[in-house]
C-alpha cells in the first residue's frame, strides 16, 4: 500500500466535458485525512486467496449470471445471450463470474495479475473486511488518483496520448463495434501495466471501474461535511442502493464516455457486476479492527 499524506485539494472540475447529471463540479475544496491505498486494483490472485480462505460466494455466482461486453464473446454466444435494452453491447451470460469472466468455458488461469472483475460492491466490502481494509471515499480516491497534480484531466497531465504513447487501457476505434487494439488490450490489462502516477498508484484511469465507499451522485460539497469515518459508519453494510464508481474502464471512449478523467464520476447498484468493474482498498493510518455492520 502507498501512504497518502492528508491535505486539502480541489475536487472535481469546472469543465463541461462530462455529464451534467454526474455532478463533477463546481470544483470544491475538500480536506482528506492521511490514509494508505493499494498500489494496484485487487487482482484475481488476491481474490482467489480470499476465496480459498473463506469460501466466499459472490453475488454473480449466487445470481447465476453476470454482464459481459459483447466483443469478449464469440458470434455464437452473442446470438443466444440476451442484451440490455439501452446498452446493447452488454450480454447477460450464465455462469459468468470472477473465476469465469466470459462464462463457464473461460478461466482466469492466464490472468492472475489482472484485476478481479464481476464483483459487486457487496463482494468488494466482504474482501475488505477479510483484509482489514475498507473502500475509499470518492474524495480519497480522487486525491490519490491525481498523484499530486493540480487541475489536470488525467493522472499524467491533460492529453490522453501525452508524449505519443498510451498511458491507460481505454478504447481505441469506434465504440462499441471496433477496437483497433492500439494499446494491446480488448479487455483488462495486468494491474501493473503503464506507468504509475506521482504517488506510485497504477491505473487510476482506465482498465476497470473501482467501487467507492460513498453513495453515488452526491454533491461534492458533501465531502466537506463528512469524512471517511462518517461514510464508513453509514455505508459499510451490504446494500442494493446506488454507490459511486471511479476511474473509467477499458470501454471508455471520447465518443461515448470520457469518465476516465480523474474528475469523472459514475455509479451503479451495489448488487451489479460486469466484466469491467473491480476495486482497490484503503486503510486508515490508525488501524482498528474492522467489523462488518449487522
Amino acid at each position: 500500500m502507498i501512504f497518502i499524506e492528508g491535505n486539502t485539494f480541489l475536487m472535481g472540475t469546472d469543465s463541461d466535458v462530462g455529464f451534467v447529471d454526474d455532478l463533477e463540479g463546481p470544483t470544491t475544496k475538500v480536506t482528506v485525512e492521511s490514509f494508505y491505498i493499494d498500489r494496484y486494483t485487487v487482482t484475481n490472485e488476491e481474490f482467489l486467496a480470499f476465496f480459498l480462505a473463506t469460501g466466499y460466494i459472490t453475488d454473480a455466482e449466487r445470481y447465476g449470471s453476470s454482464h459481459v461486453f459483447k466483443l469478449l464473446l464469440n458470434e455464437a454466444e452473442r446470438a443466444i445471450y440476451p442484451t440490455l435494452s439501452q446498452t446493447t453491447w452488454w450480454h447477460e451470460v450464465p455462469g459468468a463470474s470472477w473465476r469465469n469472466p466470459e462464462g463457464k468455458d473461460s478461466s482466469i488461469k492466464d490472468r492472475m495479475d489482472h484485476p478481479v472483475v464481476h464483483v459487486s460492491r457487496n463482494d468488494a466490502l466482504a474482501y475488505c473486511f477479510w483484509a482489514g481494509k475498507r473502500l475509499p471515499t470518492e474524495a480519497e480516491w480522487e486525491y490519490a488518483a491525481r498523484g499530486g497534480l493540480i487541475g489536470k484531466q488525467f493522472p499524467w497531465g491533460d492529453d490522453l496520448h501525452q508524449d505519443s504513447k498510451h498511458h491507460a487501457n481505454v478504447w481505441q476505434g469506434s465504440f462499441p463495434t471496433k477496437n483497433t487494439l492500439e494499446d494491446g488490450y480488448l479487455g483488462t490489462a495486468p494491474v501493473d501495466k503503464y506507468e504509475p502516477n506521482g504517488y506510485g498508484l497504477y491505473q487510476t484511469s482506465g482498465n476497470v471501474w473501482e467501487w467507492c465507499l460513498n453513495p453515488g451522485k452526491i454533491p461534492l460539497a458533501t465531502f466537506q461535511q463528512k469524512n471517511a469515518h462518517h461514510f464508513f459508519q453509514e455505508n459499510s453494510h451490504y446494500s442494493d442502493g446506488i454507490y459511486a464508481l471511479r476511474g473509467g474502464s477499458f470501454l471508455c471512449h471520447c465518443s461515448y464516455c470520457q469518465r476516465y478523467r480523474v474528475a469523472g464520476r459514475n455509479s451503479n447498484t451495489a448488487l451489479s457486476s460486469s466484466s469491467n468493474v473491480g476495486f482497490r482498498c484503503v486503510k486508515d493510518v490508525e488501524t482498528k479492527k474492522v467489523k462488518m455492520n449487522e
